[in-house]
């Protein structure tokens, strides 16, 4: 008897831009900038790192060396990043223990 095993993608079944909203915020949550970058990592993979170094202006290259985590990408970039999924930045107001 053979043992199949499928990949697990964490990303995977996503497919709203709701659902990719409430995954982001998760990861930012949790883990601050760190666990947002993990986040986008797993959502550009998804959509293909092609499409989105073109969406976002980024070389497909330096997209690759921030998805293998060989480099801490900028704010500018962090932003292009979530403009290329459709999404933008944005401020709210916390209450400060």
């Amino acid at each position: 008897m053979t043992l199949h095993l499928n990949e697990f993608t964490f990303a995977q079944g996503i497919e709203t831009k709701e659902d990719m909203a409430l995954y982001l915020s998760a990861f930012l949550e949790e883990g601050g900038i760190d666990g947002l970058l993990v986040g986008l990592r797993y959502l550009v993979k998804e959509k293909g790192i092609t499409d989105t170094a073109q969406l976002s202006g980024l070389n497909r290259q330096h997209l690759h060396r921030i998805l293998g985590k060989q480099t801490k990408p900028k704010f500018e970039t962090v932003d292009k990043l979530l403009h290329a999924l459709g999404f933008k930045m944005a401020v709210e107001v916390v209450e400060v223990a």
